[in-house]
């Protein structure tokens, strides 16, 4: 256990940035998982615009690397354009 108080701050704030990193993981894997089992192409197109907003944040708060959200929007967006 830290016995610093600053320590122990760091400890309580890294719990909380942890559980909001994971909420807002979850939901974008989510999302992506309702995307991928659509099957009409004009609403995946309207809801794909959502998620790639959803990946562009987690990237930008180095939630994920920035290389795996480029791969995940092209074949997210490859995804749509294939369904018509």
């Amino acid at each position: 256990m830290a016995h610093h108080k600053s320590a122990q701050k760091r400890i309580r704030q890294n719990a909380r940035v942890r559980l909001r990193n994971r909420y807002y993981k979850k939901s974008t894997r989510t999302s992506i998982m309702k995307l991928r089992a659509m099957t009409d192409g004009s609403e995946a197109s309207k809801f794909l615009s959502k998620v790639i907003s959803m990946i562009d944040r987690l990237a930008k708060r180095n939630i994920w690397h920035e290389n795996k959200a480029g791969n995940l929007k092209s074949s997210l967006t490859k995804f749509v354009s294939h369904l018509g």
